[in-house]
């Protein structure tokens, strides 16, 4: 089996993969096409001692199970199954779980992967291969809906104009908040609905909060940087919140104390559900199609990488023959 392989930071392109095998109630999936996200980068460099195929951004075809023959897109966190969150629909928080492309689980930067059947979700008609892609990131920026409620007339702001600030800044607006984007690309201001606000300066080095001081009722941390925290807070409104999306590779320091002042509350957000996702796609309520930036064949994995690293440029996808 072709695949793209991480070691020691290093990637190659192999065809001597093993076969994925399914187990009683897991199904095989024939990845169609898989987007590159920042934390495949982050693999890519060494993050986490990561060894084997990454990817967990994928759209493919069931080739077993109960959804044999049909597009499916699969959730990344494989639960036991038998602990009490997994009884209880929380797979993503299995204590011995194993994450697609990630911890444990060969991921969709190979031509077949496996995934429990439960998993697994059919890709509604009207979402193409592109879109499908998204369901993932997609899943994680509607997440945020359930970790703080309505959004609806809250004034938001989104750290940063990445992929997945732009995914987050697009599901808020689509919920009804006012957004401010704080980014440095300004030319991506266009990608986003015309009533979404696009600041630059607004956090970087030596940017006072100003008339921004204590504005917002939410904040968004999407940035990936650990200096971003810190010049968030001061923004956010008493008994505000604040929502962090990404994990950094270097440690975050960051003065507490105004954080009980003004009772602020501070959430650790991952996964979303899908079914949500796949809804919103169907329905048109996202655009994501904008947000691709490149597609490359497996072949070409090591060049796509490369692009997706590259300053400025969004989602880079890897199809498959």
């Amino acid at each position: 089996m072709r695949g793209l392989f991480l070691e020691r930071g290093s990637l190659s392109l192999r065809d001597d993969l093993p076969e994925p095998v399914a187990p009683p109630g897991w199904s095989t999936v024939a990845v169609r096409r898989a987007g590159i996200c920042a934390t495949d980068q982050a693999l890519a460099r060494g993050y986490m001692g990561f060894c084997g195929v990454p990817g967990h951004e994928f759209v493919g075809e069931a080739l077993d199970g109960p959804l044999r023959g049909r597009r499916v897109v699969g959730e990344i966190n494989a639960g036991c199954g038998e602990c009490e969150r997994c009884r209880g629909g929380d797979s993503r928080h299995c204590a011995t779980r194993t994450v697609l492309g990630i911890a444990g689980l060969g991921g969709a930067f190979a031509e077949r992967i496996v995934l429990p059947d439960r998993n697994l979700l059919p890709v509604p008609d009207e979402v193409d291969d592109v879109a499908a892609t998204f369901t993932e990131p997609l899943a994680a920026a509607l997440h945020i809906a359930d970790d703080v409620g309505a959004v609806a007339g809250r004034e938001v702001l989104v750290a940063g104009d990445g992929k997945l600030g732009l995914l987050c800044a697009l599901a808020l607006a689509a919920g009804g908040a006012r957004v401010t984007v704080a980014g440095r690309h300004p030319e991506r201001a266009g990608l986003l609905p015309d009533d979404v606000s696009f600041r630059t300066g607004l956090l970087e080095d030596g940017a006072a909060p100003g008339s921004d001081r204590a504005r917002f009722d939410l904040a968004v941390e999407a940035t990936g940087s650990p200096q971003a925290l810190p010049r968030l807070l001061p923004l956010v409104r008493p008994r505000g919140t604040i929502v962090l999306k990404t994990t950094t590779e270097a440690p975050t320091v960051v003065d507490l104390s105004g954080l009980v002042v003004d009772e602020q509350r501070l959430l650790g957000s991952r996964c979303g559900r899908f079914d949500v996702a796949l809804s919103a796609l169907a329905r048109g309520a996202v655009a994501v199609a904008p947000l691709v930036a490149a597609s490359y064949p497996l072949a070409e994995g090591a060049a796509a990488f490369a692009r997706a690293a590259e300053r400025g440029v969004l989602k880079v996808l890897l199809t498959f023959d």
